[in-house]
Parts: C-alpha cells; structure tokens; sequence
C-alpha cells in the first residue's frame, strides 16, 4: 500500500519469531536454587528497530476470537466519534516462563483480564497492557487471556500523521492498520512475526454492514442491530486484520479457480468506480501460475467512500478507499502472496511487500497490453540521479520511509533488474520457491537474497548492494 496510491519468519512460526526478533529470555535457574525456575517478564516489544513497542516477547499468540459491539457517531453536526466495547479471548502460548507479560492495546481501556479461567491483575502504561497472571506461565504452556475493554473511538494517525487504525466514519469505520495501528482496537501482539488466526463476532446497528477477514459465517438481527460473524482460519499478521463498518452491500461469486469471492461495495460506489473488481478471477489466475496456488480460503474487496486515497492489501478482503482501479487493484491481490502470506520479519524488509506487489501490477498490465514490464522499469531508470527515487535505502528506508516512492519504484525496478539478469525461469522459481518455502510466515532481504542466490546458481552480492542496500542511482550492476 502506499499514500500516494497504496498502502498497502523465514518460515520461523510464532514462538520462534518472537525469540528471534527480541533475542531469548528464557528462565534460568535461580542463583543457589539449582533447578529452580526464574521467572520473568516478557518483552514490552518485539524489538522491531522501527517499531520498539509494537508486539510483545514472552508469548506466541495462536488465536483471537474478537466479539466487538460497536456504535457509529450521530449525523453530522454530532462529533465525529464512535463507541466500542469488545472482548477479546486470545489463545497463546508462553515462550518463556513468565510472571508478567504485554499486549498492545492503545486509545481503549481494559476494564478485566481473564487468564484461563482466574481473573488477574493488570495494569495499563501508555500503550502497553500489562498483565500478571497467577499462577506463573511456564514454557510451552498454553492458556486463554479474556480481555474486556472499551471507549471513544476516534481517528488515530501513524508515525507519519496517516490515517490508520480504527478510523471512525460518519457511517461507520474504516479499518486499516499499517504497519502497527491494530492495538487501536483490540489487545493485540502488534508485529507480523507473530501471526494467529482470527474470528470475529462483529454488532453494528441493523442496516450497517461489518466486513472482516476470511469467511462469512452469517449475521443475525435482534433488537435493532445486527451481529456479523466471520472466520479467518489462515494465519495472519496483525495490521491485516479488518473490522469494516459501513452502508455496504455484498456481491459473492466463485473465482475461476474455486476461491469464493466476498466483495462489500459502498451503497454510493458507482458501476464504473468497480469495474476492475471484474478481473479479480482472471487476475488470481494470472498471479497463480507465477507465484503459486492462492494461499487463503476467500478473497474479495472491501470499497468504501471514503476520499481518503487510502488501498490496503488486507488479507483476503482488500480496501479500497473511493474507487478501485485495475493497477490498484492488481497491487493489492499480489499482496496476498506477497506481503500477506510471506510477511516482514521486520519493517525495514517493507520493500519485499511492496516491490512485488508493484512489479505484479507491471506485468498484469503487460498480460492486458497496456504497457510492458520494460517500459515501466525504464521509465523509473530515467529519473536523474538527483531525484528522490535514488536517496533511500531500499532495504532500510526507515520509519518515515516505509510508504515512499522509492520502496515502490525502485523496489519493482529491482526485480525487474533481477529478472533480466538472472532470466524468466530462474526469476519466477526464485517467486514461487519465496511463497512456498517462507508462507504462513515471515522472511527478510538477507533470506530473499539467499534464495535468489541458491535459484539462480549466481553470485549476487554485488546486484542487491547497489540495488538495495546504496542509496544512489544504479548504473551497472
């Protein structure tokens, strides 16, 4: 995804990512107690360079099941805030022996915390709920943390001052939370290296729609509202999940290749401003044989009138914020491959997500004839050197960079560089063998670039230096 136009573990698996990323705290023998366990506190982070704060050590979240209720603001001249209550029930697992470990949860406040079925102490600090179960988690142990929480919703804003989070809308909320905005609605592991999966129980008053993540279960009416209940099995990083309220209606069919499709379109979208939507079937096709089998149960779209100019790859329901065009489109269903199903080990990795889902966007537009793949690279290679494509670090943009031109751009620019150096075969194995081998979890550069080594049988140190890791225009490589 990007704010111009879209916003959009090799494998390592919840427990092991978190120790990766945050380094091990395992308990160790208490001084002259041979034997006897030490226990401690989980990490308030998971030590992303980019976002200390966001997700927490000590725990591996397997599952949320999110029973929220939720009040949209009064027609205008009424504040442009929202009421939201919810329980949260969060499966996890302890991944070292804890007396005291975090959820994010920021802008709501906690009213109980269940652990198992023992109500426990907790505190709140600044984003951080805090809690203490009793007895202690030892590793390995698994438990059930109920949260109940609630308050004003309002319209939070990112590190850059963005929109994101649970953002209240006159009719309802626009859901979106690239990269760390999720703990502004539910308590949380806020980081893609620890992915779970979700259900969702969503009240809304009767009229409005509440579109999530995965499967429509069904939605029940009594006493003026309506509770939306949907299913996301796969496992899925935080800042995908969606809560979506609005005056929309749904349109549901089955892809060419079976994926059931679940899209929800504001009641003042016209026909024109989804006429993309049309080649979702063909478009996963297409994505298919270049990137393997469709990773999740549904697929579908989320558009909203909102005039925000705000795409997001959220899993298996993309958001589109006023209208959907084919580029977009295509960017946010390669996501799902690429950014969604592999997943950041850590921020700075952001051009793996983005760079393939520009590139796709490419190479579609090439299948429809409209331009080629080599056309758009040397588009971007004749921008002068003096231009900002060519001042970042793709590999490192940093916090404010993650959603800039140059992790677009240049990030396409380099797969297709690499594409042309290493040939079509080796460059959509190195695709293919990417989602097969790091999905369901979370990989880096330094991964990528192991695989494009190992693929292609080539020395490829030089390319990604100047490619990837120099800030100025590449000239041979």
């Amino acid at each position: 995804m990007s704010r111009r136009m879209y916003r959009s573990a090799l494998v390592i698996g919840g427990i092991v990512a978190a120790a990766a990323l945050v380094g091990s705290t395992a308990a160790s023998a208490a001084p002259g107690r041979p034997g006897e366990p030490r226990y401690g506190a989980g990490a308030d982070g998971a030590g992303d360079p980019y976002f200390p704060l966001a997700g927490n050590g000590g725990i591996d979240v397997l599952h949320y099941d999110l029973d929220l209720d939720y009040t949209p603001p009064a027609p205008a001249p009424a504040p442009l805030e929202g009421q939201l209550s919810g329980v949260a029930t969060i499966e996890l697992v302890a991944t070292q022996d804890l007396d005291r470990f975090n959820l994010d949860l920021r802008g709501l406040t906690a009213s109980s915390v269940v652990v198992g079925s023992k109500s426990m102490s907790f505190t709140q600090t600044g984003d951080e709920l805090i809690i203490t179960p009793r007895p202690k988690l030892k590793t390995g142990q698994s438990t059930t943390v109920t949260v109940a929480y609630g308050g004003t919703t309002t319209r939070p804003t990112d590190i850059e001052g963005a929109l994101y989070g649970w953002v209240t809308t006159r009719d309802g909320a626009m859901v979106v939370s690239e990269p760390d905005g999720s703990s502004t609605w539910f308590p949380v592991s806020d980081h893609p290296t620890d992915k779970a999966t979700y259900s969702f129980g969503i009240t809304v008053p009767a009229g409005r729609t509440a579109v999530a993540n995965g499967l429509l279960v069904g939605s029940e009416t009594a006493d003026g509202k309506t509770t939306w209940t949907w299913d996301a099995p796969d496992p899925m990083a935080a800042y995908l999940a969606t809560a979506t309220v609005g005056d929309f209606r749904l349109e549901q069919y089955t892809a060419a290749n079976g994926t059931p499709i679940i899209d929800a379109i504001d009641s003042t979208r016209s026909a024109n401003q989804v006429a993309a939507l049309a080649r979702t079937s063909d478009m996963i096709s297409f994505f298919e044989e270049r990137y393997g089998p469709y990773p999740f149960v549904s697929y579908g779209a989320i558009v909203d009138n909102d005039s925000v100019g705000y795409a997001l790859e959220t899993q298996t329901r993309s958001f589109f914020s006023g209208s959907a065009g084919e580029s977009t489109v295509a960017h946010e269903l390669a996501h799902q491959w690429m950014g969604n199903h592999v997943s950041p080990g850590r921020w700075a990795d952001i051009w793996l997500n983005e760079g393939w889902a520009t590139y796709s966007a490419w190479i579609w537009l090439e299948e429809r004839g409209v331009s080629t793949a080599q056309a758009r690279f040397q588009a971007v290679m004749n921008r002068p050197a003096t231009s900002s494509t060519w001042n970042t670090v793709v590999a490192d943009p940093g916090p404010l960079g993650l959603f800039g031109t140059p992790v677009y751009d240049r990030g396409a620019a380099t797969l297709h560089a690499l594409r042309v150096k290493v040939g079509d075969t080796a460059f959509f194995g190195i695709a293919q063998e990417w989602v097969a081998r790091f999905g369901g979890g979370t990989a880096t550069t330094a991964d990528f670039i192991a695989l494009a080594e190992e693929i292609s049988g080539q020395d490829l140190a030089s390319f990604f230096d100047v490619w990837v890791s120099q800030p100025p225009k590449p000239t041979v490589w």
